[in-house]
């Protein structure tokens, strides 16, 4: 296995370093989506990871596809720009018919069609999933979408959402969680046609977007799994994700790590290193030993959940402490680099804005410490 995953490193350095720093300031300057990157990771197989061989995938664990997105945020790129293709399309590989598997998981793995958007958030919801007010209605052979989303990223450059809607009235069932179902919206069919798609200009080059459903209708076929289960399936992913995410935290962190370590050993002040203090030293020594504690739980977490096993506490846990050691190591080279953290050159400025987004997305830091206390811990449900 570490052979293994020094190749799958090496092999992700090599790709990255044709897209060098100044690739990702012009983008992100011009706000613009890493098309040319997220075409070579697919060309390469790697967004393909989790899709199994029999379908056209890598047939890869969770375990290499955070070391994936882990060496892109590494390298200074932003993974976010891709990671849902791995994880949006294990709802239809654990969920979907044989039909939908067949039809979609090639196409994914081979390019043809992007699944890269994910339809879960709304403005009154947030956090709260059971409480969204999207709802899908029968109409014929299918079914009306009506509701609105927010904060939901790529949709410009994917071909299918996958959406959660409200298919039985929450007064209808005895737990919120119910009547909840998944659907695949097909958006170049949809856009126009009753959905709307808003930009959101945010502090980030991160592409996201509020979507307004009209009477959108989709297909009865569109349906994954049994209606009214979709909650369900959609909690089935949220390890995979967060273990995901966890990849890229450590990779931000390992980035900051390097550059403020780099600098620190090459910027002379009072005719000595900077590096040579304590007081620059110990803050960095402080962060990598974070972070290389947020990589163990990650590992751990990976390897649970690539045998099967229950991985909810390891998973949240792994984000929480990844994204938390990033954004330690992303203040720390800020303080070190001084004015020059700040300018746009030394990318580390850009870097900073991306990792702070790990606080709040795609689960807060609030939200996991309220699992664990709950569920872990066994303290009184706080919400």
């Amino acid at each position: 296995m570490k052979e293994l995953l020094e190749d799958l490193r090496q092999g992700v350095r090599d790709l990255c370093a044709t897209f060098p720093a100044t690739y990702w300031r012009t983008l992100d300057h011009e706000r613009q989506y890493p098309a040319a990157f997220v075409q070579a990771m697919t060309r390469a197989g790697y967004l393909a990871a989790l899709i199994p061989e029999e379908y056209g995938g890598s047939g890869l664990g969770i375990t290499e596809a955070s070391v994936i997105l882990e060496e892109v945020n590494r390298a200074g790129g932003n993974a976010a720009a891709c990671h849902a293709q791995m994880y949006t399309m294990g709802t239809v590989l654990r969920h979907g018919s044989a039909q939908q598997k067949q039809w979609l998981l090639p196409a994914v793995a081979q390019g043809e069609l992007r699944l890269q958007a994910f339809g879960v958030t709304e403005p009154g919801a947030g956090s709260d999933t059971t409480h969204l007010e999207t709802t899908a209605r029968r109409k014929d052979d299918g079914y009306l979408i009506r509701g609105q989303k927010i904060f939901i990223s790529r949709v410009q450059h994917s071909d299918y959402l996958l959406l959660l809607a409200r298919t039985t009235p929450i007064a209808e069932v005895t737990r919120r969680s119910q009547g909840l179902s998944v659907f695949l919206v097909n958006l170049h069919e949809a856009i126009g046609h009753g959905l709307t798609v808003a930009p959101i200009d945010t502090m980030m080059n991160h592409e996201t977007n509020a979507l307004f459903f009209d009477d959108v209708w989709v297909p009865e076929q569109n349906l994954i799994g049994q209606e009214g289960e979709g909650f369900r399936y959609i909690l089935d992913g949220m390890n995979a994700e967060r273990i995901l995410i966890a990849g890229e935290c450590i990779g931000d962190g390992e980035f900051f790590i390097e550059k403020a370590t780099r600098y620190a050993k090459d910027r002379v002040v009072f005719d000595r290193p900077i590096g040579q203090n304590q007081g620059v030293q110990f803050p960095i020594a402080r962060a990598y030993a974070q972070i290389r504690a947020a990589d163990l739980m990650r590992f751990e977490s990976a390897h649970r959940f690539d045998q099967g096993q229950s991985c909810g506490e390891e998973a949240n846990l792994a984000k929480l402490l990844a994204a938390d050691a990033s954004w330690e190591a992303a203040n720390v080279a800020i303080q070190v680099h001084g004015g020059y953290g700040f300018a746009a050159d030394y990318d580390i400025e850009r870097k900073f804005r991306e990792t702070r987004l790990f606080q709040v997305a795609p689960i807060s830091t609030n939200l996991i410490l309220a699992y664990v206390a709950e569920h872990v811990l066994g303290l009184p449900r706080s919400y």
